[in-house]
């Protein structure tokens, strides 16, 4: 029985051998299936590699910011953290020392306060959004009535940005700024647009109110770093709109909020007028109250030209209705003159206003032109918009009482 298996398993093995011999496309067949499942492996090992890094760096604690102050012989370095105290540490193999500058941003290992990265310098946030990126679509040539302001203006800011040599030559300094003052609707901010939009300068522009902060230091922080950023990215126009709000004149006794907007004001001052130069960029400040302005900011070396922006005379208003008219429908005929000498003492926002009401006068009537009758009513809906603007509280509910009754 024995020597029967024996047979059997002997002539079993035969005829295997026999089929794996004979069936060579079965062992590629196999040796490519190997093949595979060795690259899924290697797959899915990267894949766990991976998901390890990830978990460490979840896992991992944060690092802290921190400043460099001085560089020690022997590789350690004095910073200064953000939390406040300063530490001399060490530097990891990674960095290179001779990066390394006083001011410098970098990273610190939260555990043995090692540094182990430079970071690139920080721009604020808030100090990046008033960069103007998308010019605005105003033009020189739609502006009314400001000739000799927009001459002045181009003197001030475009010439020395664009042709210095002119100024090296002749041996003087170009002048730091200019102040736009004037009633409000008379066309200052409109002026700066089309400055952002024809100068080819770096634009940033911002509110006056946006540079008083809560907490003390905050606003003249923004300052420094508002002109660093523009100095960074010169040639640079600053506009700064509404500038009685940080620049109005100081007193002597204030609030500390007051005090605070002081110190604001101080570091735009050391900023336009102190040691370091401004270079290629121009400051566009415009007001409505020049009359509280402190005198430190009006004396020469800092806002050196003052331009006012007056109310159009009446070649000025024709020059602006004319300016928004040809932008709509208008059947002709249109009396220029008349319209200038209905809306005297109008400033140019009024007289727009005037032109968008006869543009709903000619809706109303179902047409898709303004005729000079459209005009006229709509000059008359906005001087007794006017007089009403003007009209104290008490008179203006004492009509309206009238009015109910």
């Amino acid at each position: 029985m024995n020597n029967d298996f024996r047979d059997e398993s002997a002539s079993g093995k035969e005829e295997i051998s026999v089929l794996i011999e004979g069936d060579e496309d079965y062992v590629k067949y196999l040796e490519l299936q190997v093949k595979r499942l060795e690259e899924e492996r290697k797959r899915l090992l990267r894949k766990v590699e991976f998901y390890r890094r990830e978990i460490e760096k979840l896992i991992s604690p944060p690092l802290i910011e921190a400043y460099v102050e001085d560089i020690l012989p022997g590789g350690k370095v004095v910073v200064k953290s953000s939390n406040g105290p300063s530490f001399i540490v060490d530097v990891t193999g990674d960095v290179d020392v001779s990066q390394l500058r006083p001011g410098s941003r970098v990273a610190l290992n939260q555990r043995g306060s090692a540094i182990v990265s430079i970071l690139p310098d920080r721009v604020d946030p808030l100090v990046q959004l008033m960069e103007v990126i998308e010019k605005p679509n105003v033009r020189y040539s739609d502006i009314g009535g400001l000739d000799e302001q927009i001459q002045e203006l181009r003197e001030v800011v475009e010439l020395p940005l664009k042709r210095p040599e002119l100024f090296a030559e002749l041996g003087i300094e170009p002048p730091k700024g200019v102040l736009l003052y004037g009633p409000p609707g008379c066309g200052k901010t409109l002026l700066a647009k089309a400055v952002a939009a024809e100068s080819g300068a770096t634009f940033i522009a911002l509110v006056g109110s946006e540079l008083v902060q809560k907490y003390i230091g905050e606003g003249a922080r923004i300052v420094r770093e508002l002109f660093n950023y523009a100095r960074k990215k010169a040639p640079a126009i600053v506009f700064i709109d509404e500038i009685d709000a940080i620049a109005s004149r100081r007193l002597e006794i204030g609030t500390s909020g007051e005090r605070e907007v002081q110190r604001t004001f101080m570091q735009l001052l050391a900023e336009i007028d102190g040691f370091k130069p401004l270079d290629r960029v121009k400051i566009i400040a415009a007001t409505n109250r020049i009359d509280v302005l402190d005198p430190a900011i009006l004396r020469p070396g800092r806002l050196d030209r003052i331009i006012e922006i007056p109310l159009p005379d009446k070649k000025g208003r024709i020059e602006i209705f004319k300016i928004h008219l040809r932008r709509v429908k208008v059947k002709e005929p249109i009396d220029y003159d008349l319209l200038a000498h209905l809306t005297e003492g109008f400033s140019g926002a009024e007289i727009k206003l005037a032109v968008t009401e006869a543009g709903y006068y000619a809706i109303r009537n179902g047409r898709t032109y303004i005729v000079l009758e459209d005009l006229l009513k709509g000059i008359e809906k906005v001087r007794n918009k006017k007089t009403l603007r003007g009209l104290p509280l008490e008179t203006l509910r004492s009509e309206t009482k009238l009015t109910h009754v």
